[in-house]
């Protein structure tokens, strides 16, 4: 396997947030028509899962907020909330269409519902709270106490009350200290958007600079080293992006389609499932370079992963219906 590279930032590889859609002069856009990538679509299971297996519908997120794992499924679109001590029969929370993430929030979950134009949020004893959100609503983050929402259908991303322009697909959104990264799937780039007082003259948010991330970026997630971890699906690798200013530190092969991510910041692990192969693996990214720590066989299309910090347990969940795996490291 080919060791970790170090990439050095060309002034070529910048945009600002001010691009124009479907110009494919555009540096961060490969082709004039954009598809993002997708899972591979996973063969039929060669070996036998990790642990145990609860039997779910098709999942499409998953998701440990405080004491409960919560996964998202289609059909019916809803939220299943398992308790982690006992993983008993879940508390099922409908939805009013399919989420396709879950943010966990100060112990609850928030649930963005695009086709229906709402943010769901989902407490643990099954109370929900509902509040409308134009623009087909993806992914929620909060950053330095401002609640952050991918609104991808308007292309836009919301922050508090005010909207950011220039990112013509976010898709998803997460936080790095007092700064966002946002991730633009069908151009697999990523985009710093800045929270600070000092961004704009009048105190509002201003998207920064963007970054292409591979072939086919489709997740990322934040690290307790201020960086954002992110994979590229198609060109199979893991990347290391550190933010203000936005900078691709480190890229390292990952191959089999890797697509789902979870990160733990107790053991500093970032476990990605690879659909290709039907299996997750774990890296250690606390040093100069991820080093592999554990790998394990899964259920068929592991589209979702989730960890909780205290046991260090991981869930996987199927996007074919096979259930969700639990295997405790």
């Amino acid at each position: 396997m080919r060791r970790l590279a170090a990439v050095v930032l060309t002034g070529t590889a910048l945009l600002s947030g001010c691009s124009t859609e479907g110009n494919s002069g555009d540096p961060l856009q490969i082709a004039n028509s954009l598809e993002p990538a997708r899972p591979a679509r996973s063969p039929a299971q060669s070996g036998t899962p990790e642990g145990a297996v609860l039997p779910l519908g098709r999942a499409t997120a998953v998701v440990v907020a405080g004491d409960r794992v919560a996964v998202a499924v289609a059909e019916p679109p809803s939220v299943l909330l398992y308790p982690l001590d006992t993983l008993a029969g879940p508390t099922v929370v409908p939805l009013p269409g399919p989420a396709e993430r879950l943010t966990a929030l100060d112990g609850a979950v928030e649930a963005p519902v695009p086709g229906s134009g709402v943010v769901v949020t989902v407490r643990a004893d099954g109370t929900t709270a509902e509040r409308k959100v134009d623009g087909g609503p993806v992914d929620v983050a909060v950053v330095a106490g401002r609640t952050v929402v991918a609104r991808r259908d308007a292309k836009l991303v919301g922050v508090d009350d005010r909207v950011v322009t220039g990112v013509s697909s976010p898709d998803q959104v997460v936080g790095v200290g007092d700064e966002a990264v946002v991730l633009d799937r069908p151009r697999s780039a990523v985009f710093d958007l800045r929270l600070s007082a000092d961004a704009d003259p009048d105190g509002g948010p201003k998207l920064g600079a963007g970054l292409r991330a591979g072939d086919g970026a489709t997740s990322m997630v934040a690290d307790r080293y201020g960086r954002v971890l992110v994979v590229d699906t198609r060109g199979g690798e893991l990347m290391a992006f550190s933010v203000d200013p936005l900078i691709m530190r480190q890229r390292y092969p990952v191959p089999g389609a890797p697509y789902g991510m979870a990160y733990d910041p107790r053991r500093d692990l970032v476990w990605i499932t690879l659909t290709e192969l039907n299996q997750v693996v774990a890296f250690d990214v606390a040093g100069g370079e991820p080093v592999e720590k554990h790998r394990f066989a899964t259920v068929r299309q592991p589209d979702s992963v989730a960890v909780d910090p205290g046991s260090g347990r991981v869930f996987v969940a199927s996007g074919d219906g096979q259930g969700m795996q639990v295997i405790g490291t």
